[in-house]
C-alpha cells in the first residue's frame, strides 16, 4: 500500500461559466431574496387555493427569468462577482426593512434613504439587520467568491451571453402571457407589490430618486408683490414648529385616552390655544410633505406639477420680514435654501445633546441671540422662526425623550420594533408625543416673555404606523397609506396682544377646529397670520381670514 504524497493537493474546483453563476444568482434572488414579496402574496385572499400557489410559483420563475435577462449581457468573468455581490447586498437590505417595518422600496422611500444623515442611519442599525445580511449577503457571497470563473475568448462569451439573453426573453415572455390574466388585476388592486420585487425595486427607485434633481425645472419667483397689510402695526413674532412623525391618533387634545398633552391642555383652558383635529398631510414622508406644505399650490396641484416655485419663506422675505430656520432634523428638503438657517447638529450642549443627537428643546437655546443677528430692518417689520423638530422620528422612539420626562413605561428601547411588545412600542412613541407637548409649551413660554404680538403654529409633516396590520414607520405611497400616516395634529396659539392688534374675536378659530383641513392651508394661513398681502394668498385657505385678517 502506498501513501499519498505529502505534496498532493485536493482537486481544484471546476471553473464555473459566468452564465452559470448568473443563473444561480437569479434563482437565489427570485426565491430567498424575495421573502417579503412571497409573504405578502401568501397573505392575499386573492391567491387562496391551488391556483394561488401555482401563480406564486410562476411569479418566482418569471422573476428569475427577468433577472437572468438583465444579468446575461453582463456575465463577463471580471464583472460577474462584483455585480452579484451588489445585487445580494441590495436585496438583503431591502428585505430587512420590508420584513421589519412593512415598508416598500419606492422612489420616495429611496429619496428619504439617500438624504438620511448619520444619526438616522445609526438608529436603523439592529441585530435583525445583521441577521438578514448574514443569510442574505454573507452566506451566498462567501459561496460565490469561492467559485472559480471560467475565462472564454470574448467572441465565444458574447455568443453565449446573447443566447442566454434570448432564452431568458422567451421564458419571461411566455410566463408573462400565461399569467397576465391573474397578474394584471393583482397589480392594479395591490400596487405596493411592484415595489417589493428585489432587487428591481431598489434599482428603479434609486434611478428615479437620482434623476429627480437633474430634471428639475428652473425656480420661478413667487409673491414678489408681498408687503405688510399695515406697515405701522407692531411687528409680530411668529414661530412655526414643524413637527416630525406625529400622528393625530395619539394626541390627547384630539380624544386619545392617554395624557399625552398635559401642558397644551392647560394652555387650551386659558383660551389662547386651538387644536385642529381633522388635518391631512401632503405626503407620508418628510421628503414628500415638507416642500408641498410650504408651497402655494396645494397637494393635488403640487404633486402633478413639473414647475418649481419659491415657497412660503421666500414670500415672507419678499414682504420684508426676517426669517430664520432652526433645524434639529436631517435638513429642510430645499425649503430653507434662501433664508438664514441654523443646524443644531453643530451644537454639543450638556444634557441636551447626548450621543451627537439633540433633544428638541435645544432649538430654543440661544434663539434670542440668533434672532438679534438677523437684518435689523427686516426685524422691525416682523420675525418668523421655523423650528424643525426631531419629534417622534422612528424607529428609535425611545431616544426622542429625555430620561427625566419619560412617563409611559415600559418602553421599547430598541429600534427593532417587531421584537418588542406592541404596548412598549406605543409607550416609547407616546413619550415622544408628550415631550413634543412639553417643547411646544416651552415655546409658548418663550413667546410670552416678549412684549411684541406673537403666535405659534404647530403641525406635523406626516403620521406614523405603530404595528397596525404589521406596518411600522411611514412612507407608503399616498394612495395606499393608512390614515395613521396621513392624519396629523395641528395647534395654534395666539397671544392676546396679537389678537388685540388685529382686532380678532377671542375664539375666532373655534368654528374651524373640527373641520376637514390639510397642509394646503399652511401657506395661506401663515401669510394671514403674518398680515402679509400678496396676490398668491388665498383667503379661502387662510384660517385666520375668519378672524378678520386683511
Amino acid at each position: 500500500m502506498t501513501s499519498a504524497s505529502p505534496t498532493a493537493h485536493p482537486p481544484a474546483r471546476p471553473a464555473r461559466h459566468p452564465l452559470w453563476l448568473s443563473g444561480a444568482l437569479a434563482l437565489w434572488l427570485a426565491t430567498l431574496g424575495n421573502l417579503p414579496l412571497w409573504r405578502a402574496l401568501w397573505a392575499l385572499p386573492d391567491l387562496a387555493g391551488w391556483r394561488g400557489g401555482l401563480f406564486i410559483a410562476g411569479t418566482a420563475l418569471f422573476i428569475a427569468a427577468a433577472l437572468w435577462l438583465v444579468l446575461a449581457p453582463l456575465s463577463w468573468p471580471r464583472l460577474t462577482k462584483p455585480l452579484a455581490l451588489l445585487c445580494l447586498a441590495t436585496a438583503a437590505s431591502s428585505s430587512h426593512f420590508m420584513l421589519a417595518y412593512g415598508v416598500v422600496i419606492d422612489p420616495g422611500m429611496m429619496t428619504n434613504t439617500l438624504q438620511t444623515d448619520l444619526r438616522e442611519v445609526r438608529d436603523l442599525l439592529s441585530p435583525s439587520l445583521l441577521w438578514t445580511f448574514t443569510w442574505g449577503l454573507l452566506l451566498p457571497g462567501v459561496w460565490l467568491l469561492r467559485q472559480p470563473v471560467a475565462r472564454l475568448p470574448w467572441p465565444r462569451q458574447l455568443q453565449h451571453n446573447l443566447l442566454a439573453l434570448g432564452a431568458a426573453l422567451l421564458v419571461a415572455g411566455g410566463l408573462l402571457v400565461l399569467g397576465f390574466q391573474d397578474l394584471a388585476p393583482l397589480m392594479r388592486n395591490h400596487k405596493s407589490l411592484r415595489y417589493m420585487v428585489n432587487p428591481f425595486n431598489a434599482a428603479w427607485s434609486t434611478s428615479r430618486a437620482l434623476a429627480g434633481p437633474a430634471t428639475l425645472a428652473p425656480l420661478q419667483p413667487l409673491g414678489t408683490d408681498a408687503h405688510p397689510s399695515n406697515p405701522r402695526a407692531p411687528a409680530p413674532l411668529l414661530v412655526l414648529v414643524l413637527g416630525e412623525t406625529a400622528r393625530a391618533a395619539n394626541f390627547a387634545l384630539g380624544g386619545y385616552p392617554r395624557d399625552t398633552n398635559p401642558e397644551l391642555s392647560r394652555l387650551a383652558q386659558e383660551g389662547d390655544l386651538t387644536y385642529f383635529s381633522q388635518v391631512t398631510s401632503c405626503g407620508t414622508s418628510t421628503q414628500a410633505s415638507v416642500p408641498c406644505m410650504f408651497s402655494h399650490l396645494g397637494r393635488e396641484a403640487f404633486v402633478g406639477s413639473q414647475d418649481r416655485f419659491e415657497n412660503l419663506l421666500d414670500v415672507l422675505q419678499h414682504a420684508g420680514l426676517a426669517v430664520l430656520w432652526v433645524d434639529n432634523q436631517s435638513g429642510c428638503k430645499g425649503v430653507c435654501d434662501r433664508v438664514p438657517s441654523v443646524d443644531t447638529r453643530a451644537l454639543n450642549l450638556p444634557g441636551l445633546c447626548p450621543d451627537g443627537a439633540c433633544f428638541d428643546e435645544v432649538m430654543l437655546h440661544g434663539l434670542d441671540e440668533r434672532i438679534a443677528a438677523l437684518d435689523p430692518v427686516k426685524r422691525a417689520r416682523g420675525v418668523v422662526v421655523v423650528l424643525h423638530q426631531m419629534g417622534s422620528h422612528g424607529p428609535a422612539y425611545f431616544k426622542r425623550t429625555p430620561a427625566a420626562l419619560k412617563h409611559f413605561t415600559p418602553e421599547c428601547d430598541t429600534n427593532a420594533l417587531q421584537k418588542c411588545e406592541r404596548q412598549a412600542v406605543v409607550n416609547a412613541y407616546d413619550n415622544s408625543i408628550r415631550y413634543t407637548d412639553h417643547v411646544l409649551a416651552q415655546t409658548v413660554t418663550w413667546l410670552k416673555q416678549h412684549a411684541q404680538p406673537s403666535a405659534m403654529v404647530y403641525v406635523s409633516d406626516h403620521g406614523e404606523s405603530l404595528g397596525e396590520n404589521n406596518l411600522y414607520l411611514h412612507g407608503l405611497p399616498y394612495a395606499m397609506a393608512p390614515e395613521t400616516q396621513k392624519h396629523v395634529p395641528m395647534v395654534t396659539w395666539v397671544s392676546p396682544a396679537l389678537r388685540q392688534t388685529r382686532g380678532w374675536v377671542h375664539d375666532c378659530l373655534a368654528s374651524q377646529a373640527k373641520q376637514p383641513l390639510s397642509h394646503d392651508h399652511l401657506f395661506h394661513s401663515l401669510l394671514g397670520l403674518a398680515d402679509v398681502e400678496t396676490q398668491v394668498r388665498s383667503d379661502a385657505r387662510n384660517l385666520f381670514a375668519h378672524c378678520g385678517a386683511h
